[in-house]
């Protein structure tokens, strides 16, 4: 059974899983050496940070010509067979898009130790994985100087997804940036749950950031994947600001979002795929912020409006003072607990 197709189509993907795990006497084509793309949960066109990876991926084919192929995971359980399948197909490199896939990356890795894999988002320690990791507070810093600058009540919301270190990380990285932006802001937090399906519930989502506009929060971040969308519809739906994160979402609530900002997931997908491509792919870990274009924010037609002269000036300052580091942005992760 020889597939020619640029990616994955869910069913077919998974009927290729099941009758190479059972050994149904599946027959697999020659490695061509193909890049694959396995997508966390919550699907390939999430609006966010699947969606940015899918990007990423088109991307590469746009400017080469080549194809690469794509699995989108129902479930945490379906990553590690999805992964071995590519590894066994010749798929080179294999990427996995979120934390939640770390332990199957690892296994993965151990069973194909000549195979390349990356996985966005997590650290990996393995002799054949890169691990793409990003400074999310930087760029948190810059929406939350917005997000400040931006409120007429003085107070702002933060709904995050899963409890997790990366998004602790970004919460203080707003409440930093919107300290410096207007000091003595009031920052309201939620976390949309404590498995990976918090990033997948826009409608928790929605009910989080009603909560917050009614105590007073007129401008609400969302660092909580599929679930954000939910928030940054109810924001719209109430008349406050919104503002997206991982992709550009600028243009879901043109007019409602006053900013996005973006975790460069997109370039982590092509550069692994490119550096294949060119022989130049290695292992390691690979930390991308503000400095190395990992981490920015959107000015657009569909915001411009909202961002007055004061604050893109006070945003672009402080974009490159973090880049220069003469403004440091806490890290939770490797510094311990917030200082605000």
């Amino acid at each position: 059974m020889t597939f020619h197709t640029t990616r994955f189509r869910p069913l077919a993907a998974l009927l290729v899983l099941v009758g190479l795990s059972l050994g149904m006497g599946v027959s697999v084509a020659p490695a061509r050496s193909e890049p694959a793309l396995v997508y966390s949960v919550g699907g390939k066109f999430d609006g966010s940070f699947n969606e940015a990876a899918y990007r990423g991926a088109e991307r590469f084919v746009a400017e080469t010509g080549a194809s690469y192929r794509d699995f989108e995971i129902a479930r945490d359980a379906d990553s590690l067979q999805a992964l071995r399948t590519f590894a066994a197909r010749g798929a080179r490199p294999v990427v996995a898009i979120g934390f939640n896939q770390a332990s199957a990356v690892k296994s993965a890795a151990k069973a194909y130790p000549e195979t390349g894999f990356s996985i966005v988002d997590m650290v990996v320690d393995a002799p054949n994985v890169r691990s793409v990791v990003f400074r999310e507070q930087e760029g948190a810093y810059i929406a939350g100087l917005l997000a400040a600058m931006a409120s007429k009540t003085g107070t702002i919301g933060f709904v995050g997804g899963m409890d997790i270190p990366i998004i602790r990380r970004f919460l203080c990285g707003y409440r930093q940036g919107a300290e410096a932006g207007r000091p003595g802001t009031r920052v309201l937090f939620a976390i949309a749950g404590n498995t990976p399906a918090a990033f997948a519930d826009p409608a928790r989502g929605s009910e989080l950031a009603r909560s917050q506009i009614g105590r007073g929060a007129d401008v609400i971040i969302q660092a909580a994947g599929g679930t954000g969308i939910g928030v940054l519809q109810a924001a719209a739906d109430r008349g406050v600001l919104g503002i997206g994160t991982d992709s550009n979402q600028n243009g879901l609530h043109p007019g409602h979002m006053l900013t996005s900002i973006r975790k460069r997931v997109d370039t982590a997908v092509y550069r692994n795929f490119i550096d294949a491509r060119e022989g130049r792919w290695t292992p390691g870990i690979e930390v991308l912020g503000l400095e190395e274009g990992g981490m920015d924010w959107v000015l657009d037609e569909n915001n411009r409006a909202l961002v007055t002269p004061e604050m893109e000036k006070a945003a672009r300052k402080a974009e490159a003072d973090i880049a220069s580091g003469a403004v440091h942005v806490h890290d939770v992760v490797s510094e311990g607990a917030c200082p605000l």
